[in-house]
């Protein structure tokens, strides 16, 4: 199954106002919003895609645009390749690829018999696997709680470390399998595996903190009136968006009349906008999707 991006035109739309600006795509994934990027902006523009999967860098291979470039690297490191107020858009499409859930081989699906991996960049790194049959209990445990808000974080993490004193823990099917057995809750709408996978893949990606560090980068390398797009798909990327933009406190020496004044870098044009019923319908995936849109001020 092909990725199918969200909220594609809404962003786009957001995103391109000058047609010939210079674009940074942070993820390339299948390409769906460089693609559309691309149809926007003047041959004379630029946009340049980043993506540390590998698949999705041979992917890029087949966009034969002049303007167009694919970097494998981490979007934490733009700035490494613009200089500071270069840029006229960045978008943000978060998460993982519908690509890597549908290819067992890739390790992230419950629902697909495949090995333990989950690395976005599968040529360097730790395999899940290799982590979760030598990390400690209390390890276990923490990273359930906070990268999945998982409230059974502790009965999974017990489960795990028992399993794996009989044999270890080397396929995606055989943890999920594990999670539902021993889950508490036996009737809910989403599979008992859900939150524990999404917290795994979080930290084994280190997507929290690279996210961080990449809104930074972005920045400074965006221009003055420039367009930050977002799209996240759960709270804890939300929350790191909103708690970057949000106006900060600038303090002042007491003799000075102004104390505490707000400082705002970017305004917000376009406040958690969601998919349409239609495109959920379609794209059952899109459900979580929130839209946020920044101006460089």
């Amino acid at each position: 199954m092909l990725h199918v991006p969200v909220l594609l035109e809404e962003s786009i739309e957001h995103l391109v106002q000058d047609t010939e600006g210079s674009y940074i795509d942070c993820t390339f994934g299948r390409g769906g919003h460089a693609n559309l990027i691309l149809q926007k902006i003047h041959k004379n523009a630029s946009l340049t895609s980043f993506d540390k999967d590998p698949e999705a860098v041979k992917y890029a291979a087949r966009v034969k645009n002049k303007n167009f470039k694919i970097v494998h690297d981490s979007f934490c490191n733009i700035d490494k390749y613009n200089k500071n107020n270069s840029v006229d858009g960045i978008i943000y499409d978060l998460g993982t690829c519908s690509t890597h859930l549908d290819n067992a081989n890739r390790g992230f699906s419950f629902n697909k018999d495949g090995p333990l991996d989950m690395r976005f960049d599968n040529t360097s790194g730790q395999k899940l696997s290799d982590w979760i049959n030598n990390a400690s209990k209390q390890d276990i445990m923490n990273i359930l709680y906070k990268y999945g808000d998982e409230k059974h974080a502790k009965i999974i993490s017990n489960a795990i470390e028992t399993q794996r004193q009989d044999r270890p823990i080397l396929t995606t099917t055989q943890l999920g399998d594990l999670i539902k057995k021993i889950y508490p809750e036996k009737n809910i709408k989403i599979h008992p595996a859900t939150k524990a996978f999404q917290a795994f893949r979080i930290f084994i990606n280190n997507e929290l903190h690279e996210f961080e560090k990449s809104l930074i980068a972005a920045s400074k390398i965006i221009k003055h009136k420039g367009i930050i797009v977002t799209i996240a798909f759960h709270s804890l990327e939300d929350n790191i968006i909103k708690n970057f933009f949000r106006p900060s406190i600038k303090s002042f020496p007491k003799d000075i009349p102004i104390n505490n004044e707000k400082t705002q870098e970017f305004k917000c044009i376009a406040k958690k906008v969601r998919p349409s019923k239609e495109e959920i319908y379609q794209n059952p995936r899109s459900r979580s999707a929130i839209m946020r849109v920044f101006k460089k001020i």
